[in-house]
């Protein structure tokens, strides 16, 4: 009888597993099949004569082999192997099912020693819980070919390492001619430093994409001057805080709401009119035109209810000056005059201004001498005002994210969504227009897509 290589059967295993591991199955089902022990068969008869302990195919296995022999898209060498099975099945021999099969005798005696080897962690799969796609995923398995060695490697680790290595050399500021690595640069480059004597970029780039490194590819990020820093970490957290209490303070008619400006919003107008995707692989995608008239640009200044995920007392205008801030949280305090606000906003200068000190203290009865601008008091400095706004006992406080933080605000995801739904392929002709499908959209969002954001960041350090 053939002889079942070890890495058939550990390789078998290894598809159970993740088989298991998918459908989380339970104890029962997960340790039975993968630690028993197999044993082949000694002779054909054990596997196909009536004193066999299992059955050569379960009505389960019949119909998955029945499938992949009359699947359209199945591989060839896949089909014949499920016809020598299912010829084992009505008690053939093995030269009988050759014959009949018009293969090799070493061909189906191969495949027979291959059942009859696995059997035995086929059959404990057929339960509920292993869905029949994941069942055939693993009779596929184990009617492919085993893995071959291939042939010898051109490069050695150490070489493939030190080219990986030096595709993480930084080159913005060095005094090479170019600034960032391509496959034909690190390919030449690896033949000038004598670690091959010759490479394609091809390889280079299979080395690389082996690593996960693009080093063609680049992507912006930004250092806040106080990440790490007991102040960032305050402050993250005080967000975050105000966050996962937002619906308990919703309850209580507390509002909690982010707010930011979006400036310079275009009021782009397209030359020639837009072309819709047409059906039969004529046009596939739509088409629209390059060239545009600018007639002028928007800003607008949003609230993100965090409870709700709503936008509430949205502000167009043409500038985002203190004054125009000053007039928005106005009127959107005195959408419920009497309510407690949280404002979650991120630093600004006129975040903090002192015609938002003035308006705080009005709207909140505070009668105490707020001081001179840039002199003494509470007005003297933003970070004297900031202090004053973000005093919790207020009726109306501000909560600062920390600076170069505003991935923190979650007005910012809404203003994404904005961007990607209506003003990156709109066609505006005029500012009146533009600002009409803003708000239309805004009062679409609310109606149909509004939900609070799922916040899992504590605003704490992550550990590993």
């Amino acid at each position: 009888m053939s002889t079942i290589k070890p890495s058939i059967i550990d390789r078998v295993k290894t598809t159970l597993q993740s088989v298991f591991a998918r459908h989380r199955l339970s104890g029962e089902h997960a340790t039975v099949p993968v630690s028993a022990p197999i044993t082949p068969a000694a002779s054909e008869s054990e596997a196909t004569g009536p004193e066999c302990s299992l059955p050569w195919l379960t009505a389960t296995q019949r119909d998955i082999l029945h499938q992949m022999e009359r699947g359209s898209t199945t591989e060839q060498r896949l089909v014949d192997r499920a016809r020598i099975l299912l010829s084992f099945d009505s008690l053939q021999s093995k030269r009988g099912v050759a014959a009949t099969l018009s293969l090799d005798i070493k061909t189906v005696r191969k495949w027979h020693a291959r059942w009859d080897a696995v059997q035995g962690l086929l059959s404990p799969l057929e339960t509920d819980t292993v869905p029949c796609p994941a069942y055939r995923r693993v009779i596929e398995e184990v009617l492919k070919d085993a893995p071959r060695p291939g042939a010898p490697l051109t490069f050695t680790a150490e070489q493939v390492t030190q080219i990986v290595a030096m595709a993480c050399e930084k080159l913005d500021d060095s005094e090479g001619p170019v600034s960032h690595w391509t496959h034909d640069h690190l390919a030449a480059e690896a033949v000038e430093r004598k670690i091959v004597e010759s490479i394609s970029a091809t390889s280079v780039g299979r080395f690389l994409a082996d690593a996960a490194i693009k080093p063609h590819l680049t992507q912006g990020w930004l250092n806040s001057p106080e990440r790490d820093t007991p102040e960032f970490t305050d402050a993250a957290q005080a967000v975050c805080d105000v966050y996962h209490h937002a619906l308990e303070m919703h309850k209580q008619g507390k509002h909690v709401v982010c707010t930011d400006e979006k400036p310079g919003i275009q009021v782009l107008e397209r030359d020639h009119p837009t072309h819709p995707a047409e059906p039969g692989g004529v046009q596939p995608k739509e088409r629209r035109e390059h060239s545009y008239d600018r007639h002028g640009t928007l800003c607008l200044i949003a609230n993100f209810e965090v409870a709700t995920g709503k936008i509430v007392s949205p502000t167009l205008g043409p500038t985002r000056t203190e004054a125009d801030f000053v007039a928005h949280i106005l009127q959107t305090i005195r959408s419920d005059p009497e309510g407690s606000w949280t404002f979650v906003m991120d630093q600004l200068n006129t975040h903090q201004s002192a015609g938002l000190v003035e308006l705080v203290a009005e709207e909140c009865g505070i009668e105490e001498d707020l001081g001179k601008k840039g002199v003494q008091g509470i007005l003297k400095s933003m970070s004297t005002r900031k202090e004053f706004l973000s005093d919790a006992t207020h009726r109306i406080r501000f909560v600062y994210t920390p600076k170069h933080a505003s991935w923190l605000n979650q007005v910012e995801i809404w203003f994404s969504i904005l961007v990607r739904r209506l003003l990156k392929r709109g066609n505006f002709h005029t500012m009146e227009q533009l600002r009409a499908r803003i708000l239309k959209f805004i009062d679409f969002f609310n109606t149909t897509m509004a939900k609070a954001f799922k916040w899992t960041y504590t605003g704490r350090p992550l550990t590993v």
